[in-house]
């Protein structure tokens, strides 16, 4: 795809043979490889950008949500909460891959190891155990020198993400609570300096499932147990029966502001587009699709700039990327298994040119150059 005039590219990379249904996909530091997992066999392939083709393919111990290449443009860091480690009473660990040979590098035993978030400069790497309500700080460069792992110490409620702040000193750890069969949603605040949850987690009432940090406002969305996720006041009306939210925590003053009203199920995928907006996506949320009335399905796109409202597009189905195009008014976005491309001028589907007709079920969108 031409992300400079959305146009389809006669060229394309095939995975057939190695990956039946690619779906996540994860580009290197230096954008010159692009990792692609399958889901139903676990296969892992490494795509030359440059030469547009399949580099080579492995095959991973079980499934993984999380993966990506560290700072030295070579080693993979991949989540498999369910592999089996010798020694481990549960299973769970971080494996370390040579992306240019296939071989592994480092397995790590970490208990229901699910999540990775690297720091901006990728010196630390928080491991995430949803299942073990636990965090656990991994410094790569200890890995073959000594004890790489330090738990995070504090109380977790099912913890299912982080955000860095810039400089690496504060990570901001989101508790999914009530959402995932835990107690509470909010947001630890923890010292990496100190490897601790500093104070009290900030409790965010509308759901905490993904982030995005801008300055010192992060945006939190998830969605509340009933009857807290109604959608009354929405504008306009909308026949959804179940809403989710949208919080912004100041960062100084470690406070929520008053939620705001999105579209509901398990958030996921937050991006920032151009002009301040603000594209939330979701899966297994609530479709609406009323002959001559109301569509609306998981995506909701915020205008931050000047609080203009939240628009939910007429469109359904699970949103499973969200993909900005620098210097463009447009984000690439993939829901319900289609390619579409919004204006952050309008916040509505481009239509010139017209959207791409993408062959199969598109899952993932990355911008590999600009």
């Amino acid at each position: 795809m031409d992300a400079s005039k959305d146009a389809l590219s006669f060229y394309t990379v095939s995975l057939s043979s190695s990956e039946p249904d690619a779906g996540m996909m994860v580009e290197s530091p230096k954008r010159d490889r692009t990792l692609v997992f399958s889901p139903s066999n676990n296969g892992l392939a490494i795509v030359s950008n440059a030469q547009e083709s399949v580099a080579l393919t492995m095959t991973l111990p079980g499934a993984t949500e999380s993966m990506f290449v560290w700072t030295d443009n070579t080693t993979a860091f991949i989540a498999v909460p369910s592999v089996p480690i010798a020694g481990q009473a549960s299973p769970g660990g971080v494996g370390g891959v040579n992306i240019s040979s296939g071989a592994i590098t480092a397995t790590l035993g970490i208990p229901g190891a699910r999540f990775l978030v690297p720091s901006p400069d990728g010196s630390k790497i928080l491991v995430i155990s949803d299942s073990a309500n636990a965090v656990t700080l991994l410094d790569p460069s200890l890995i073959t020198t000594g004890n790489p792992l330090t738990p995070i110490s504090g109380t977790f409620d099912k913890p299912v993400g982080a955000v860095f702040s810039a400089d690496g000193s504060k990570a901001y750890v989101l508790n999914c609570g009530p959402e995932c069969g835990g107690i509470a949603a909010s947001v630890a605040v923890v010292d990496m300096n100190t490897s601790a949850i500093q104070g009290t987690a900030i409790s965010v009432p509308g759901g905490a499932t993904v982030a995005l940090l801008q300055g010192t406002s992060l945006f939190v969305a998830g969605t509340p147990s009933a009857p807290a996720n109604d959608c009354s006041g929405v504008t306009p009306a909308t026949a959804a029966t179940s809403c989710g939210r949208l919080t912004v925590v100041d960062t100084v003053a470690l406070t929520p502001a008053t939620p705001v009203t999105i579209s509901d199920g398990y958030h996921d995928q937050m991006q920032m587009g151009a002009n301040s907006q603000l594209f939330v996506g979701s899966r297994n949320c609530t479709n609406i699709n009323i002959s001559g009335g109301e569509v609306r399905g998981c995506l909701s796109i915020l205008n931050t700039g000047t609080g203009g409202g939240v628009t939910a597009p007429p469109d359904n189905g699970n949103v499973t990327a969200i993909e900005p195009i620098p210097n463009r008014n447009v984000v690439y976005v993939c829901e319900g298994g289609a390619l579409r491309i919004y204006d952050t001028t309008t916040d509505k589907l481009q239509t010139t040119p017209e959207q791409p007709n993408v062959v199969g079920q598109a899952i993932d969108v990355k911008v590999v150059d600009f």
